[in-house]
């Protein structure tokens, strides 16, 4: 009985040691991989990377990782026309990832993902600038915010032969994804004044489309939903590179 204690008592040390060196190197791995992934793709900030699994140094012997959630604060993706547009809180987990020793390359076989274009960054982009809509009435967007049950709220400002309407126009719209890019289309078109607007130049005004391409790693735009603080948009990809 006292050798099979004896025996219990190593075991256990053994084990205990095995967990510490495996949680010891994970932490190295997940600075590697995110000091990679913030060069590669040359980030403002050293992203979160968490590799899940256990025991890790099993996954490292076999060069491939089972789960890996990578989570940038702010990034800047490209807008289609020469500029840029901000998306907040990407978060993406990524399955299978498989890397070289050094970390120096790591390339994921799928990946999927969430993260929030804020109304302001949206409108930003959109700029929005006076057009004509009809004889003497122009129109454009002032404001984008949450119109509930999945619905963006869009605010227009007009004015009807020079003179500005005393309170902006709102209604609602519908967002998608059209082509690889977020669209937003009005449900029902207002009125602006006493006047009688076509609805193909009234929709010029009020609806638009915004490109965000350029995302990490080669994921890209897959559905968008409203929400309470802007857009939120769900990527995914297939062999998406962290590194390399």
């Amino acid at each position: 009985m006292r050798a099979l204690r004896i025996l219990l008592i190593v075991v256990v040390i053994l084990g205990g040691l095995f967990a510490a060196a495996d949680r010891l190197a994970v932490n190295f791995a997940e600075d590697e991989v995110a000091d990679r992934l913030r060069r590669s793709e040359d980030l403002a900030a050293t992203p979160d990377v968490s590799i899940g699994g256990f025991p890790f140094l099993t996954q490292l012997a076999g060069g491939k990782l089972d789960d890996v959630e990578v989570g940038i604060g702010t990034y800047e993706a490209a807008a289609g026309d020469g500029g840029t547009v901000r998306i907040d809180d990407l978060r993406a987990d990524l399955e299978g990832v498989a890397f070289s020793g050094d970390f120096g390359s790591a390339t994921a076989t799928a990946a999927t993902g969430t993260a929030t274009i804020p109304y302001a960054e949206l409108l930003r982009t959109v700029g929005s600038e006076p057009t004509q809509v009809a004889p003497g009435v122009t129109a454009r967007i002032t404001g984008l915010s949450d119109g509930g049950d999945g619905k963006i709220e869009v605010e227009i400002e007009a004015t009807v032969f020079g003179v500005e309407l005393p309170r902006p126009v709102t209604l609602l719209s519908s967002v998608a994804v059209r082509d690889g890019r977020v669209e937003v289309a009005a449900d029902s078109l207002p009125r602006i004044g006493d006047v009688d607007l076509p609805e193909s130049r009234l929709r010029e005004v009020t609806d638009f489309r915004q490109a965000i391409d350029r995302l990490p790693g080669g994921i890209a735009l897959d559905e968008v939903r409203a929400t309470r603080d802007g857009v939120e948009i769900t990527v995914k990809g297939s062999d998406v590179r962290l590194a390399g």
